[in-house]
């Protein structure tokens, strides 16, 4: 994609609730503003990126950008995927995102388990 690097920041919200739990991988949240306002070369799909949160240390993530067909959302999402482990939620704080690269189209999943896999595969590819 050659309009990357994107530079996005943005307030961390609470997401569906579904990432740590169900998934395995805790995200953090645009908000929808920040979602619909993305421009149109950001298409749907998931990114390999950096991002800071605050003033804090600069962290390899994964981004997903889209409606999330396994989970059927009515509403486009960004949700990040910071490689990192943080003690505490940190819903309210600015999220400094920088967007690198493409690593696949979203899709469906024909199971949980394969969507889990497809995740980890995710990281897997954005940590080399």
């Amino acid at each position: 994609m050659r309009h990357l690097p994107y530079f996005c920041p943005g307030l961390v919200v609470q997401g569906f609730r579904r990432s740590s739990k169900q998934l395995g991988s805790p995200t953090a949240n645009f908000p929808e503003q920040e979602v619909d306002n993305l421009p149109a070369y950001i298409y749907t799909g998931i990114y390999y990126s950096w991002a800071s949160v605050g003033s804090g240390d600069v962290c390899k993530m994964v981004v997903s950008i889209g409606w999330n067909p396994y989970y059927r959302n009515m509403k486009k999402s960004m949700e990040t995927h910071i490689m990192h482990t943080f003690k505490e939620h940190f819903y309210g704080e600015i999220l400094n995102v920088a967007i690198v690269g493409y690593l696949r189209p979203e899709k469906n999943f024909d199971s949980l388990e394969s969507f889990i896999s497809a995740i980890q595969g995710d990281i897997e590819e954005t940590k080399k």
